[in-house]
This record gives structure tokens, sequence and C-alpha cells, in this order.
């Protein structure tokens, strides 16, 4: 259980900078059809922010989502970052692009497969990394009631203080159980571990893991919510979050 193992080992990540908190699954959106997201976190105990940068401690990260299905392999996605604080207001972060292919279901491998690569810009005040780029591998498996899926993503900054740097490694997993065909529960765990091959101290890395809720309401509505708890001192201490998401089919 390969994938298990990378629960149990895998450092977990700053949860996607609290903007998108998501273990992908290989799935694409189905071909003409739209999916509109919202990724809601809010951080009831993080970091008061310094240099500058804006504190996550009691700030609410809003996501809006757009992705559209191409074909049965392909996909495309729009992100746009918001940030909104007592003490700040609501504030434009910045916005991300994400095509993503995937193997199609005819060729019938036993895991499914697909690859995201994510590009984009943040404000100053919110990173100091200003371009980034990721790419995400996806691998995941159902096997009776348990769902297992393993993101081992690398990113790069272009802009900004890390720029000179190499690819950062960043494995994210996703473990469920369904109670019932309508609710599994499970666990996702984000890590951040520094550079290949020149890893962080272990007390620079971040980890979150999150106890997850999943409903499967409707072929068309996606629910996630879930309480990530950080167990080093460069992660949030608590973050809570909710992805809701409809799928709007093409009309046949």
């Amino acid at each position: 259980m390969v994938l298990v193992a990378a629960l149990c080992f895998a450092a977990a990540a700053p949860a996607q900078d609290n903007y998108e908190i998501q273990v992908y699954p290989s799935d694409t959106v189905e071909p003409g059809a739209t999916m509109f997201e919202t990724h809601t976190n809010f951080t009831p105990s993080g970091h008061p922010g310094s240099g500058g940068m804006r504190p996550t401690d009691h700030s609410l990260h809003e996501t809006f989502e757009i992705t559209h299905g191409w074909n049965e392999w392909f996909e495309t996605g729009f992100y746009i970052f918001t940030y909104a604080h007592s003490g700040f207001g609501w504030e434009y972060v910045g916005s991300h692009i994400r095509p993503r292919v995937r193997t199609p279901e005819k060729w019938h491998w036993p895991v499914g497969v697909s690859l995201s690569m994510e590009f984009g810009w943040q404000r100053p005040i919110f990173s100091e990394d200003t371009w980034t780029l990721e790419l995400r591998p996806i691998v995941d498996k159902k096997i009776g009631p348990w769902y297992l899926a393993f993101n081992p993503t690398v990113g790069k900054a272009l802009v900004g203080a890390n720029a000179d740097k190499g690819f950062d490694f960043s494995p994210n997993v996703k473990v469920s159980y369904d109670l019932t065909k309508k609710i599994a529960v499970g666990l996702e765990y984000y890590g951040a571990l520094g550079p290949i091959g020149n890893f962080d101290p272990l007390s620079e890395q971040a980890e979150q893991i999150f106890p997850t809720v999943d409903l499967n309401l409707s072929p068309n509505w996606e629910f996630n919510a879930g309480a990530g708890i950080g167990t080093t001192r460069s992660t949030d201490r608590l973050i809570l979050k909710l992805i809701i998401g409809y799928r709007f089919m093409k009309k046949k």
C-alpha cells in the first residue's frame, strides 16, 4: 500500500498557501461541462505576519475556480484568489491558470493518472514569490469503500525571493472511507519539504493533517469540508476549509 506509506511518512504543506486546500482526484471535468467551485478557508489560529506580509491569523481566504472540460482527457481551470481580514478589508490576491491532462478510461489502467500544470501571479504583500509554477502528478484508486489519492507535487518560484532555488517538493495525500453511498470520511495530508535534494530542516518544514468529510449529494455537486491541524512552527495551527462546487453539463 504505497499510498498509505506516503501518508505516514510525507510531511505536509502550508495548505497550498491556504487558498486552495485540496488533494486532486485523477478525473477531469466531462467534455463540454463547466465546473464552478468556491474554496472557503478560515484561519482561527495562524501567523501574525511580518516584513510587510499580510497575517494569516484570523484571515479568510476565498478562492473562485472555474474549470472547463474540453474532451475526455483535457481540462483547463482558472482561479481568482482573495483575502479578507478585519484590519485590511477584502483584497484581491492573484490569479492562476491550470491545464490538466489525464489517461482516458478506455486505456483501462489499474489506477487513475493525471497531470496538472498551474501557473500564475500573486501580489507581493501576500507572497515573496510573485510568479510561480506548479507541476502536480496525480494517482488515485478506489478499492471498495476506500479511496486513495497521492499528489507528489513540485513547485518553482519564477520571480521573487526564491527564484534562484530549485523545485520544492510538496506531497499531498488523501485516504477516505465511504460510510454510506453519500457520506465519506477521511484524512488529507499536506506537506512542504523544501528544495528537492536539499530539504529544509524538519523544524522549518510545514505539516498539516485535515480530518475531512465528503458528501456525494448528486453527480453535479461537490462538497468537501475539514479542519486542518498544523504540527510544526512553520504551519498555521488551525484552518477550517469548505469546498462547494457545481457542474453545468453540456446540453445534448
